[in-house]
Parts: structure tokens; sequence; C-alpha cells
């Protein structure tokens, strides 16, 4: 584990700040969600195939959204919230310490999810879940084309 990013396991979690944020914050799905269904609708339509909430390679922990195994593209769509959006990125105002923590281990994990799969050869694309869905799923189909030759 690095030690430049505190820990933010179960133990240090903090009790939510009300009743309201726990049923939003539970409520939260991590799959199927709006811009990843529009996205997966676009490609679909367009004869594009992959598999959804996968991982890419064994070895890896993190699921992407869509994987496209044949030519080794993973798409990950991440919600601005939760990988600290630079332009939507918020931080709660209460337990705002731990969710500054909570945050950056998530930006760190991303990074180095990229890092392990460029290494190991596949392409990764990261998708906003502001993004326009039409812009999102061109620069996926571009990225398969890409690699499969098309």
């Amino acid at each position: 584990m690095d030690t430049d990013i505190p820990s933010t396991g179960k133990s240090d979690k903090p009790e939510a700040s009300s009743p309201s944020a726990l049923k939003r914050m539970t409520a939260q799905k991590q799959r199927d969600t709006h811009p990843e269904l529009a996205i997966r609708s676009i490609l679909h339509s367009r004869g594009y195939r992959y598999r959804v909430d996968c991982r890419p390679i064994k070895a890896l922990r993190t699921r992407a959204d869509l994987v496209f195994s044949g030519p080794k593209v993973a798409v990950f769509i991440d919600g601005c919230f939760w990988h600290d959006c630079p332009r939507h990125g918020t931080l709660p105002k209460a337990n705002r310490e731990w969710w500054k923590r909570m945050l950056q281990r998530n930006v760190h994990r991303d990074r180095k999810t990229d890092q392990h799969l460029t290494e190991v050869g596949w392409t990764v694309v990261r998708i906003w879940e502001h993004e326009d869905p039409e812009e999102a799923a061109r620069r996926v189909a571009e990225a398969v084309d890409v690699r499969t030759g098309a």
C-alpha cells in the first residue's frame, strides 16, 4: 500500500452525517448508470460487442465498465464525485478530510490501473459521466477500430 495516501479502510470510516446522506450514498448504482446505458446503447446499435462490468485481466481487481477483449480496450465511465472530476468534483462538508483521502485514493487507483493495463498492451479509455454520450461512444469506437485495424 502506498504511504503517501492515507488508508481509508473500514475501521476509519465515519458514520453518515445524516439519514438523507446515508440514503443517497447507498442508492448509488455501481453499474448500469445512465451514462453507461447511453454509451452502451450507441455502441451496440453501431455493431460493437463488448463485455460489461468485468476485469480486463484476471490479475486486476478493478472492473472496467466495458471490455473489448479481442482488441484489448478497457472503458471506464467515471462518476464526477467518486473520481474527483476537475470540473464537477466536490467534497462533502461533513467528514471532509475522510472524503478527501477517499477520493485521492480513488484517483490514485485509477492512474495505477491505467498504467498497469497500458503496460500489458491494453488501450484505456476514460470517460466522465458528464460527457456527451455520442462523443464518448465515438472515442470508444475509434480506440477499438485503431486496435482492430478497421
